[in-house]
């Protein structure tokens, strides 16, 4: 098994990649799919005055969270940012600097980003505070307006399994913003499950190809949390909702 992307631990894996000021994005969708192991391991490096890509900033204790609760993050560039008070308290007292995107437009800005698309036209957000100080134009007689691409000098993104090329397969819901992001990274680091030898993952399951993977980790005991296990009340016995 070839080992050159592969590396012991996540602080290994962050070793030369980070400064001071740096753009990282973060994959996730609420808890899933978060780099469990490598936002620790940012989080004890110290590396500060951040701006974090990604849906959303973690819950209380969990996830990018740490990042905010330990002052390394400057500014957010997110989707969502409801149930997480600490985000509220920075944002609200001018100590975090936010921008917001509607979130089908935060997955596309990083797509292009990837792809080397440097802006496109979108109907979301046209006549909004989105839209504010942004190029608009009229296409078949409907207003869009313009978005720009979105990259980093450092991804993080975790995947299910990989290979010791840097294929990943993502699985699930937890695959959401993690493919986009591997391909939008100056530096792409994947944390996964499981190492496999090269040639193990069928061509035909592999999200995302190796070449766009810089260095590779397995982590160990994912806790894998879930924010709301349901989305309303349960009915007690005779009782109906």
């Amino acid at each position: 098994m070839s080992r050159k992307k592969v590396y012991p631990d996540a602080a290994a894996a962050l070793e030369g990649v980070l400064f001071d000021g740096m753009t990282i994005m973060s994959g996730g969708f609420g808890l899933s799919g978060n780099p469990e192991h490598l936002i620790p391991a940012l989080k004890a490096s110290g590396v500060k005055d951040l701006t974090v890509i990604s849906n959303n900033c973690g819950a209380d204790g969990f996830g990018l969270w740490m990042l905010l609760d330990n002052g390394q993050i400057r500014k957010m560039i997110s989707s969502y940012v409801g149930e997480n008070k600490l985000f509220a308290e920075l944002y609200l007292t001018g100590r975090l600097e936010l921008e917001l995107n509607p979130q089908g437009t935060l997955a596309e800005r990083i797509r292009a980003g990837g792809a080397g698309i440097p802006a496109f036209y979108t109907k979301t957000g046209v006549g909004t505070v989105v839209a504010e100080g942004k190029p608009t134009e009229d296409f078949d007689g409907e207003t869009y307006v313009r978005e720009t691409w979105l990259k980093a000098d450092l991804s993080i993104v975790k995947a299910w399994k990989g290979d010791s090329e840097g294929n990943l397969v993502y699985r699930k819901t937890a695959r959401n913003f993690n493919p986009n992001m591997a391909t939008a990274g100056r530096v792409t680091i994947a944390e996964v499950e499981e190492i496999v030898e090269p040639g193990t993952l069928d061509p035909d399951t592999i999200h995302t190809p190796g070449i766009y993977v810089d260095r590779i980790i397995q982590g160990k005991a994912y806790e894998k949390k879930i924010e709301q296990r349901t989305v309303r009340k349960r009915a007690t016995a005779g009782e109906t909702v």
